[in-house]
This record gives structure tokens, sequence and C-alpha cells, in this order.
């Protein structure tokens, strides 16, 4: 028994060490002026935490960032941190300047490995020579080459290869100058620098930014692996699902901390927001029955109505000293997109498209049809024309060969990622204005506030702006344009999750066309009808979703895999699912309708028992009263359970 209470008291311990604590942040608050960003900010991160941070864009996740790398002191609290952690960072918009190649750049990181390794290098030709004493460089031999297997020197450069080609470079870019790469590519580099480094803690600020399908996958295979901790700012929901076990919200400035990944934390996210609301409802129901019944006693005016009356006022101020209000939701962009009616069956046909510029081929014999209605999302590696494909749809280029046809009465509308359609010069108010001139200033303005451009915000400068904000600038100006054909480029970059929500409700009850690039995995997945993927010699289509992609894509090779047009058996086709996608967006009306009137339905049981309380002796209007209160509070018990049927569907 004595054995077995050590042992127990052991696994605590070891338990306690293996959850050290590698940061420890206690009421942080950080001020701008005379508004507070963020208050009364605590959390801990333990060694191998893998934490989400979520929040709207400007609700000051890079900030607390910032204050966690002590380039910002906060304004109040303290943040503690562990002399054992070695924190890596990568920001959102990183800047850097090189002499060095892409692999020497890369090599830096392992500056203390290759020290190890040339000193050996010269032990063992002073030995191999005889020079000096043979018995301190075995010795000093054999410690330096311990110590270089403990930083997994032998692996170093296949390491920093395969993650150079697994963030989407070739092999001939290794010894590319790193100041010749774009601003994404720079990015990569020191995402792998990062990755690759001693830290054991990760900021990571939207690392997925620049990165294709493939280079996400091969990150997520990396951060499920890593044996430290990391908090990563990101606005790639299935991304995050597949990384986080944690996750942060900062809104209305304050922190709150889940359990889960994306999805877990908006399902508890929905529960808390429910249950506080019923709370604050029925407190504030019990409240106004309080003041009822204090109103009464105050009426009659006698000594023991009076102390009663106290008593009463004294549990109204214990309910409200407990009573938390439910914060609201932060403002987000509604809006939707109108259709001119009509329109060929027959959207697009594209047959033997071909692109190159100059040696380097894109694509060739390229066919694609898309039917009135469909969703169709485009993917493939960066580089591999996918935006150059849509540019030749809108005729910005000419195509090489090959030709396509927009059908009758279809009018297209593109979005472009770059937002080179905007003139940085012009204010908001002008450029969607400029862009329609037949609108008046009231609807110019009608449409921008959709988009949170409210008062003086519509006479800001596009060059101004955020990408965020621009990329919103762009959608009204789609939204406007009333087409029935939308091709669209990376719509979501640059919108928070808040945002890109939005952009899906709208693009999911649009009734026109849509051909779709993105690698945002969770918009797809809500979407697409159809994944088709580019490569050089054309396209391979799949009948669903990115997971049904996914499923189809990774079979054994033996196995039937998609063709030009994966076959349909025994799956959605696109009006299927448009019927799917009506029905729960029928289930949605009727849960509004349901919540709506157990709200009405709680006003009217307040008012009878507000009645009840001030019929003093009238015993026959009590009773009648009582009567239509169980009868009211019947119906709402049976409209909590149609709620529930309903939420649950």
């Amino acid at each position: 028994m004595f054995f077995a209470l050590q042992r127990v008291r052991f696994v605590v311990r070891w338990d306690t060490v293996i959850k050290m604590a590698l940061l420890n942040l206690s009421k942080i608050e950080k001020w701008f002026g005379d508004r507070p960003l963020f208050t009364d900010v605590s959390f801990e991160i333990a060694e191998h935490d893998k934490v989400g941070f979520v929040g709207v864009n400007g609700a000051g996740k890079t900030t607390l960032f910032r204050l966690l790398l002590g380039e910002l002191s906060p304004d109040g609290g303290t943040i503690f941190q562990n002399k054992l952690t070695h924190i890596g960072y990568l920001e959102q918009h990183a800047e850097l300047t090189s002499q060095r190649t892409v692999w020497e750049e890369l090599m830096t990181v392992f500056v203390d490995v290759i020290a190890l390794e040339e000193e050996l290098s010269d032990i063992a030709y002073d030995i191999s020579r005889g020079a000096g004493d043979p018995v301190q460089l075995a010795e000093r031999q054999h410690a330096l080459s311990e110590e270089f297997e403990r930083r997994d020197g032998f692996t170093y450069q296949a390491r920093a290869k395969a993650a150079l080609l697994g963030l989407g470079f070739a092999e001939a870019d290794l010894s590319l100058p790193f100041s010749a790469l774009s601003g994404g590519q720079k990015t990569r580099v020191l995402l792998c620098k990062i990755l690759l480094s001693s830290a054991n803690l990760l900021l990571l600020d939207e690392p997925t930014n620049h990165l294709d399908i493939a280079s996400v996958e091969w990150l997520e295979g990396f951060l499920r692996d890593y044996r430290g901790a990391f908090i990563v700012i990101s606005h790639d929901r299935y991304f995050l699902d597949r990384v986080t076990n944690r996750t942060l919200e900062l809104e209305n400035g304050h922190l709150v901390a889940y359990r889960g990944g994306y999805t877990e934390y908006l399902r508890q996210k929905e529960e808390n927001r429910l249950a506080l609301t019923r709370k604050y409802d029925n407190t504030m129901r019990e409240i106004k029955r309080i003041e009822g019944i204090i109103a009464q006693q105050r009426q009659w005016n006698r000594e023991r109505n009076i102390k009663t009356a106290e008593s009463k006022q004294k549990m109204i101020d214990r309910l409200e000293a407990g009573l938390e209000r439910p914060e609201e939701t932060p403002a987000g962009i509604r809006f939707a997109f109108r259709t001119r009616p009509g329109g060929a069956k027959d959207v697009l046909r594209a047959e033997g498209l071909s692109m190159a510029f100059g040696d380097k081929r894109l694509f060739s014999g390229l066919d694609l049809h898309v039917t009135r209605g469909e969703h169709v999302f485009l993917l493939g590696p960066n580089g591999c024309g996918k935006t150059t494909l849509l540019k030749i749809l809108t005729r910005e280029l000419d195509a090489q060969s090959g030709h396509f046809q927009l059908g009758a009465n279809i009018q297209a509308a593109y979005y472009d990622q770059a937002q080179e359609n905007l003139d940085y010069s012009k204010t908001v108010f002008d450029e969607v204005h400029d862009a329609y001139p037949k609108l008046t200033n009231t609807e110019v303005r009608n449409a921008l506030a959709c988009f949170l451009f409210r008062g003086d915000d519509v006479f800001k400068e596009i060059g101004t702006l955020s990408g965020g904000e621009r990329a919103k600038v762009s959608l009204v100006k789609l939204m406007l344009s009333c087409a029935n054909f939308l091709l669209l480029d990376e719509p979501t970059n640059h919108l928070d999750i808040t945002s890109r929500e939005a952009l899906e409700d709208a693009l999911a009850d649009f009734d026109g066309t849509l051909l779709v690039v993105s690698h945002d995995r969770y918009f797809i997945n809500k979407l697409a009808g159809r994944v088709c993927v580019m490569a050089q010699n054309g396209l391979t289509s799949y009948l669903g979703n990115y997971d049904y992609y996914l499923e189809k894509s990774r079979l054994p090779a033996d196995a039937p895999a998609a063709v030009k047009e994966a076959p349909s058996a025994g799956r959605e086709t696109y009006q299927q699912q448009k019927q799917r996608e009506a029905d729960r967006r029928k289930r949605e009306n009727q849960l509004k309708r349901t919540e709506a009137a157990i709200e009405e339905l709680e006003r009217t049981i307040a008012e009878l028992e507000d009645a009840l309380n001030a019929c003093g002796a009238d015993y026959v209007k009590a009773s009648e009263l009582t009567d239509q209160l169980t009868e009211a509070n019947v119906r709402l018990s049976a409209l909590y359970e149609q709620w529930e049927q309903l939420s649950a569907e």
C-alpha cells in the first residue's frame, strides 16, 4: 500500500512537469489614448498547447502578440514568461532583406549546428594527420558528436529541404536570390525558419496566407506533430479545426477561452450565449415581478407592508449585483447578391484552352462546361494558372489556343484578389459611385453601410484602407453589378471570419452561377457543388465538395478515381444539394419564428404575472389570471421542445 501511494504521488508530480507553463498572463489591459483595446485578459500557455486565436479584424490580436514579444508594454496586469521559453514569431506582413540565396537564408537557423559540424570536421582532420593530443581530441570529438546528434545534426539539411518543398518551393528555387522572391515567397521562407528553429512556443500570425492547399496540408501535418506549443491567429477555419485543441476569442475587449478547435468553440460559444441570455431574461422578469410586489406593499402603507417592501428591495439588490448583461455581437457585414432574370442554361462552354508565358506552360487542352445554378470551385497549386483562366474568361487575357463562349443573357462579374480594379487615389464613395453613376448618393451610401462604411468612412481614400477594407469595397461593386455569373478569385482573402460567414450566406442564397478560385476549404465545403482540379493537361472534375474531392483523390492507385467528369451515381446532384440547402434555410426560418414566438409568449407571461400581483383581493380575477398563466406556461414548454428539436436538426 505504501508503495502504491508513493507511485500516485510520483505520477502527480510528473504530470505537473509535462504541463509546465510557458506563459502566464494575468489581468492584462491595453489602452490607445482613452479607449481600452482590451482589459482583464488572463490565460496560460502550457508546453504542448495548440491554441487558435480568433476575433474580428481590429480586436487586438496582433497587439497582444506584440505584448508577448515585449515589443509593447501592458497598461495593466502582469506577463510571466518561463526562463525555458523560447519564442518564434511569424508576423503577418514580414519584411526582410537579405543578399543570400534561399538555401543560405534558411541555413542561418542552424548556425550553431553548422559550427559543431565544422569543428567535428576539423578534429577529424587533425586526428587523421596526427596533430595534437589524440586523447584530448577523441574526448572532444565524442562530446561534440553527442551534442551534434542531440541537435539532430545528421538530419538538419534533409529536414530543411523537406520544409521548403512542403511549402511549395521547387528544387531549383533553393539557389534563387532571396531578394528576388515575391512577398509571399519571402514569408514562406521565414515560416520555414521559424518551424525549424529551437523555439518551443510559436506565435503565428496568419501562417496560411500565400500558401496553396497542398502547402497548408503540409503545415497542418507539421503542427500536429510539433512537440512544442503554438498560438496561431488565423481566419482559416478548416485549418484551425485540424491543428488546435484550444481556442481563445478576443471580442468586445474581453478574452474568453474555449476547449477544442474552431467548430467546438462555435458550439460552446452559442451554448454560453443562450444560457446567459436566458439567465438574464429570467432574472429581469423576477426583478420586475418583485418590483410589482414592492409597489403593491407600499400602496397599503402599513408597517408590516413597508418591512416586506424593504426585504423585497434587498432581494432585487442581490439579483442586480450578480446580473450579467449579454454583450452585443460586434457589427458585421450583411448583404445579398441580386441577379438579373433569365440567362441560358449553358452558362459557359470552354474547349481546348491553352496558355503559357514564355517557356512556362500553364495548361493546355482545358475543357470546362458550366450550367446555370452551378457552384464550381477551381483548385490547384500556386502557379498552375487558375487566376489566368479567370482573366481569359473575363477577356483580360487572350488564350494561346482554344475558345470559349458565354450563354445568351449571361452577365459576368469578376472579383480580383489583387484588387487591381480599384483606383487607390479615389475615395470609397467615388469608387462605387463612378462605377454605378445612375445610383443616387443615398443608394451608394446604403450599399456601403452594408459593409460597415458609415459616416466619414465613405470619404477615406482607397489607398489608405487595409486589405480587408479594400476587399469589402470590391464586394460592394460586385453586389451592385446584379450579374448572374460571378467569377471570384480568392474572395475570402483579407476577410475576417465574421465577414467570410456573411459572404458564404450571401453566396448560398445567390440564385446565379459561381466559378470560384479558393484555397479556403471551409468555404469550399459550404458552397461547392463541383470541384475542378487544374493541371497542365486540363481539369479533373469531382461532383461534390472539398471533403468528397479529398476522399476520391486519395483512393488507391488501382481504384477508379475521377475522370474528366466524375460519375454522379450515388452522389448528390447540384439540384439535390440546392434542395438540401433550401430545406436547411427553411428549418432556420422556422427556428427564428419559434424564437420570436418564445419571446412574445415570455412577454405575455410577464404581463400576466404583473396583473396577478396587482389584482389584490379580487379572487375571481386572480383565478382567471392563474388559469391563463398556466396555459401560457404549457405553450411555452411546447415551444421550447420545438426549439430544441429544430436546433438539433
